[in-house]
């Protein structure tokens, strides 16, 4: 099996187009609004935020994902998060999915939504269905075209999100195999924690696979891939991620858990795991990427707890940022994760490109070279490795530090 990292996004599949556009929802001088759409109908799989807060865009998809059989465009905004509006909320999205699916020629309820902002404040529906009107007429499939999609969702982000993946299935004829194709892009900056975050995901693909394997995968990917950053703790009302998928690759289809099945997933949490990774890289403020694996442990849940725990901790992030090497900080988020576990057979590491600091073994915390420990914590990614000797299981965790900058700009976000 050959996955193979290509220069694309939403738009590296077949079918899928993309646009862009400057709506005035609440920017001024940059686009804030986009649009995916497939040439034709597609399965769809899609997770959501567990806030019991959900946003109206959120409750659309939902019902589109769980009771449609198909979907075709994502309209998406920026500025506005279309959350806590009432009903008024939930109307403005009846009447967007009406009006694109009108200028598209496709059903209303083959249009899925995405907003992303501020909490509270009403979109002006006539700035929607303007940008909605200007973005039908622009839809490309260019990688241009998904790129700018990918930068007009953009809120406190400082860069764009983008990742796509090649890979080869049986062919629907029989004869040999096709190349088949997977993108997507996402936003997320702050208001990150697992169980998603505030972020909004989009993945195209031209695979042609079965909507509930389509949703099986996903949700199984998103375990160890979105669910497993964290920024600041705070998980938000508008999470999405959503996989369309519309079989112009002309695979065998997949109908199993087969071969192909496998294949495919690995290729979704490829791209799932870059864009997750990409995401808490550029966590609001953040300075460094933080990485801790977890090894040896009894169950993967536990390994889970473990690592989102060390990343997810203020005073391990504090520590990254100050170039502090505080092993007590990672001992401290261990403890408190919540498995049970040996503090005198467990052992702590730093990794570097080029050295390996022990922290802790033996139960106690081990002498290092401090010189050695500030060129590790200097660089942009800092890795720990955390061995539980308990058993086999094993996970991954991505963070970032905390800096001055995020209390910046969470501080005045609304203005």
């Amino acid at each position: 099996m050959s996955i193979k990292t290509i220069s694309s996004g939403v738009t590296a599949a077949a079918g899928f187009r993309a646009a862009s556009c400057a709506a005035g929802i609440k920017y001024r001088g940059r686009t804030d609004m986009a649009m995916i759409c497939s040439t034709v109908p597609c399965a769809a799989a899609g997770t959501f935020t567990t806030n019991k807060v959900k946003a109206a865009p959120v409750i659309w998809d939902m019902g589109i994902v769980k009771q449609e059989k198909c979907a075709q465009a994502v309209v998406v905004n920026a500025g506005i998060a279309n959350a806590a509006t009432g009903p008024e909320g939930l109307r403005l999205c009846e009447a967007t999915a009406a009006f694109a699916g009108e200028v598209l020629n496709i059903q209303p309820r083959a249009v899925l939504l995405g907003s992303t902002g501020v909490i509270g404040p009403q979109i002006p529906l006539e700035r929607i269905t303007a940008g909605v009107a200007m973005m039908a007429k622009d839809l490309s499939d260019t990688e241009a075209a998904g790129t700018a999609a990918s930068r007009a969702i953009m809120t406190t982000d400082t860069v764009n999100k983008e990742f796509a993946v090649s890979f080869e299935l049986p062919a629907a004829s029989g004869d040999g195999t096709v190349t088949v194709h997977l993108g997507g892009m996402s936003k997320g900056s702050g208001m990150i924690h697992p169980n998603m975050c505030t972020m909004l995901g989009y993945v195209t693909t031209d695979c042609d696979i079965d909507s509930g394997l389509l949703q099986q995968a996903l949700s199984s990917v998103v375990q160890d891939t979105f669910n497993m950053i964290t920024v600041d703790g705070d998980t938000s009302t508008n999470d999405t991620l959503l996989v369309l998928a519309n079989g112009l690759a002309c695979n065998a289809r997949i109908t199993a858990a087969d071969e192909s099945y496998s294949i495919f997933c690995e290729a979704l949490l490829t791209v799932c795991r870059a864009l997750a990774i990409k995401m808490a890289a550029d966590g609001e403020g953040a300075t460094r990427l933080i990485e801790t694996r977890v090894k040896n442990c009894d169950t993967k849940e536990h390994a889970r707890a473990f690592a989102k725990a060390v990343v997810g901790s203020s005073l391990v992030k504090a520590m990254v940022f100050g170039k502090d090497a505080n092993c007590g900080r990672i001992l401290c988020a261990l403890g408190y994760a919540g498995p049970d576990f040996d503090p005198a057979k467990i052992e702590v590491y730093m990794i570097g490109d080029e050295d390996t600091i022990c922290f802790y073994r033996d139960g106690k915390v081990q002498p290092f070279d401090e010189d050695a420990a500030l060129a590790i914590l200097s660089a942009d990614h800092v890795r720990f490795d955390c061995d539980m000797q308990t058993g086999q299981a094993e996970a991954t965790a991505w963070g970032c530090d905390l800096t001055y900058d995020y209390v910046r700009i969470n501080g005045d976000y609304r203005s």
